[in-house]
């Protein structure tokens, strides 16, 4: 059978654009399905599941929302309807893959039906905001955007060549075989660079257990995509080596995951192993971009678009705080784990952020407010890419995902 692709647009402001999108799936060999995310009635095009329908779903009707003028709140509701109504096509098995068309409005309204879909879905958004901070449209799952470089405003030479590319690359990912992996069970596991050599130490050791493994890049997006596949059931356990996220969000850095950050795992009651990884640092952009405020901290040049700032003793001791506050509060097995040699490649002995200060303010802390009946804690007298580290924490969680699901 043809595969279906939903297509989501507000066809009083878009309804051209959607219609020649429509006609390009059609000739693409996939089942265009219509969804109309508008509160005005549709120029140019007719929707398959009209705006009434999804502004129903949302639990309102377009004539109320178009009363209350209020754009805000219309963009809100009918986000919530579109959402409703894909979750269940999704669940009926009725799409394929799914496309969006908009601009601010429209994309907002896209980008929140289309995070209710499960990671691996096609989610692909041509959109007039897609060549800027893309990062509150696609969060922690795996939206594709388009820049649509003119505005949507018509089809013309330039647009109709980026709509007919995103009809094309739709279809194609509508219709691509499911790759077929083994199943194995899945581990999330943290890292940056600073890191690598422990996660890719305990990647292997996993991996050589039976495990599958899932690594995240811990750039706040990374961190996120990891809370949010933990809530979402996906893993045995977690192997959370590199909680710098913390710092940022402690610190105001712009890495942050976020306030849940360290929760998820503890929620769902699963086996996790932690770490300090790289909490010696705080991540802003060019050096240039740095606040004023920090001007007389220590920085690290990590390349012309990376500058790393090394964290105090009192930023250290809130992080160890917020660490053993989110772990008591597991509600299945945790272990936190703690190099004592450093907890970064640049802060062991010798290198530019070393600061036993520092280091001793987040160990002492977190062996004062980490609660022994709920958590455990082990500390090495390594650095934490020292192999006998990772091979420590692997093991442990090994034994904790084994004792939890017997």
């Amino acid at each position: 059978m043809a595969p279906t692709v939903a297509l989501l647009g507000t066809l009083d402001t878009k309804g051209t654009e959607c219609e020649f999108l429509r006609q390009r799936l059609a000739a693409a060999g996939c089942v265009p399905l219509l969804i109309d995310c508008g509160v005005y009635p549709p120029e140019g095009a007719a929707a398959d599941i009209p705006a009434a329908q999804v502004a129903q779903a949302a639990g309102t009707t377009v004539e109320r929302l178009r009363e209350d003028a209020d754009r805000g709140a219309a963009v809100e509701r009918m986000a919530d309807g579109a959402a409703a109504t894909l979750r269940a096509l999704a669940e009926d098995g009725r799409v394929q893959a799914t496309l969006a068309v908009g601009g601010s409005g429209g994309t907002a309204i896209a980008a929140r039906a289309m995070a209710v879909l499960p990671v691996g879905a096609p989610k692909l958004i041509v959109s007039t905001v897609a060549a800027g901070d893309t990062r509150p449209y696609v969060g922690a799952r795996d939206v594709t955007m388009m820049y649509s470089v003119v505005d949507i405003a018509g089809v013309n030479r330039v647009s109709a060549r980026i709509l007919a590319n995103a009809a094309a690359a739709a279809a194609g990912m509508a219709g691509a075989a499911e790759p077929q992996v083994p199943p194995r069970p899945l581990v999330a596991a943290s890292m940056f660079g600073v890191t690598t050599p422990c996660v890719t130490a305990a990647r292997a050791d996993l991996e050589q257990a039976g495990f599958e493994v899932l690594v995240f890049h811990a750039t706040g997006t990374g961190g996120q995509s990891l809370e949010a596949l933990t809530a979402d059931g996906y893993f045995a356990g977690v192997l959370d080596i590199t909680t710098t996220e913390l710092a940022d969000e402690l610190v105001g850095g712009v890495m942050s995951a976020g306030p849940d950050r360290l929760r998820a795992a503890g929620r769902r009651g699963l086996p996790q192993a932690v770490s300090v990884g790289a909490v010696d640092m705080v991540n802003f952009g060019a050096a240039e971009t740095v606040p004023a405020a920090f001007a007389d901290r220590l920085f690290y040049h990590h390349n012309p678009n990376v500058t790393l700032m090394r964290t105090t003793p009192g930023e250290c001791a809130e992080i160890a705080r917020r660490i053993a506050a989110r772990l008591n509060r597991a509600t299945g097995p945790a272990a936190l784990y703690l190099p004592l040699r450093g907890v970064s490649a640049l802060s062991a002995p010798g290198q530019p952020f070393h600061d036993a200060e520092a280091d001793e303010a987040l160990f002492t802390t977190l062996r004062e407010n980490i609660d022994p009946a709920r958590v455990e804690l082990h500390e090495l007298d390594t650095d934490v890419n020292d192999p006998h580290f990772a091979a420590a924490m692997t093991h442990r969680l090994t034994e904790l995902i084994g004792e939890h699901h017997t």
